[in-house]
């Protein structure tokens, strides 16, 4: 590292640290909380779960949204501007770094990447071999989530650290025993039968923790519509290339469109095992509405669908 590139360094860390400051300072003035916006909703209540309700937590991402195509509205740069944190997933899950860009250009707000840290796995998309975004899917990785956003928390507000650390404690400790649990579960399912068939490349960190190996078939995307412009051809590939994986159960996503995907399990002539929450968590109210939830109910439409349970 050269004197400059370090002295560069320095000056954006010292930017960095003004900003935060000067963004309590005018939340403490007004006497509102200070707000922490999130580009999605896993990573919106992992922050949730650190600051309680000390600070106002704000999600752009609704439940359901593909952040990978999603594209920003005016309201999203008038909801970033009054922030104190923003916070990413990062490895380009907003789709063309959507979250960074209305950081930068909403006042330069100090933004965290969650998956700072995290060990990627590689990911073949349209031909190139990218970083998975979805490293949630293993708990361990959300535990880097959860240290990433209370380091950024406590330097907005460094007089509850203790209680910022303490809620953070409490929640490792349930993502620890949430993993346990996982395995528990997984034990169920024969290992010739741990074959996760989904609608796009997004379970992988959960394949590798759980010993599943994941199967996306050749056409599916994650686009809006899944399978949008397939030729019949391709059509008959894709249907045989499920056929060819020998599964009882394909799953569909929340966050995609089902209709090919239902389509195509029916001209394979096997079963939809259901929907697994994805790039998205569930509805206020529904059982996906949290991290730990998602991944619970994730974990038991997976093992009652390929144990033969149902």
């Amino acid at each position: 590292m050269t004197m400059r590139t370090t002295a560069t360094t320095a000056l954006r860390t010292c930017v960095g640290v003004a900003i935060l400051a000067l963004g309590v300072t005018a939340f403490a003035e007004s006497g509102a909380r200070p707000r922490i916006v999130c580009s999605t909703t896993q990573t919106a209540n992992l922050a949730l779960q650190i600051v309680g309700d000390d600070m106002e937590v704000v999600c752009i991402l609704g439940p359901g949204v593909n952040p990978h195509v999603y594209q920003p509205v005016p309201g999203d740069s008038r909801l970033v501007e009054t922030a104190a944190l923003c916070l990413q997933n990062g490895l380009h899950l907003e789709g063309k770094n959507w979250m960074q860009t209305l950081a930068r250009d909403n006042g330069n707000k100090p933004l965290v990447t969650c998956t700072d840290g995290v060990q990627p796995l590689d990911l073949e998309y349209e031909g190139q071999t990218v970083k998975d975004p979805h490293a949630w899917f293993d708990p361990r990785n959300a535990a880097i989530y959860l240290n990433n956003i209370l380091a950024a928390v406590i330097k907005i507000d460094p007089a509850g650290a203790a209680r910022y650390r303490s809620r953070t404690d409490l929640y490792l400790q349930q993502l620890r025993a949430l993993d346990a649990w996982i395995v528990k579960q997984v034990s169920l399912v024969p290992v010739e039968r741990r074959i996760l068939v989904t609608s796009h490349d997004a379970f992988n960190y959960f394949a590798a923790r759980y010993g599943f190996k994941v199967r996306s078939p050749v056409g599916w995307s994650t686009g809006s519509e899944i399978g949008g412009g397939m030729t019949p051809a391709r059509r008959r590939l894709v249907v045989q290339s499920v056929r060819d994986f020998k599964v009882p159960a394909i799953f569909v996503e929340t966050s995609v469109n089902p209709k090919m995907i239902r389509q195509i399990a029916e001209e394979a002539g096997v079963r939809v095992g259901g929907e697994l929450y994805s790039d998205a968590m569930g509805e206020a109210g529904s059982a996906g509405e949290t991290y730990l939830g998602m991944m619970r109910e994730n974990t038991l439409q997976v093992v009652t669908a390929l144990a033969g349970t149902r």
